[in-house]
């Protein structure tokens, strides 16, 4: 795996994007990403990723799941040596943060 430098994040960030978008909670239709349960993204210069999310419901029975689909679709990037997902109910998800896409897929609009 190659180094991560400033100069290549905003492409890593695009293709950890696009890692969550293939991510799915099995009981909605719509990826985790276009959902808005991605609250944030660090990326560190040495390739360690941490991302901050929720889930739909505190008690969702896919939890580890998700949770460990996430950190291997992440880790599977190159440049990425490690992922660590931190989960968080606060604030706690609403509708309101998923993409138009996502509102239209699941009849919200």
């Amino acid at each position: 795996m190659s180094d991560t430098t400033p100069t290549n994040q905003p492409m890593l960030r695009d293709e950890i994007e696009a890692a969550l978008r293939t991510v799915f909670d099995p009981e909605i239709p719509v990826n985790i990403y276009d959902l808005g349960l991605v609250y944030e993204i660090k990326i560190a210069d040495n390739g360690h990723i941490k991302i901050i999310m929720t889930l739909t419901a505190p008690a969702c029975p896919a939890a580890g799941d998700i949770i460990r689909d996430v950190q291997e679709k992440v880790e599977e990037l190159p440049g990425v040596l490690d992922c660590h997902v931190q989960l968080t109910f606060d604030p706690p998800w609403s509708k309101e943060m998923m993409t138009e896409e996502a509102k239209l897929e699941l009849g919200f609009l």
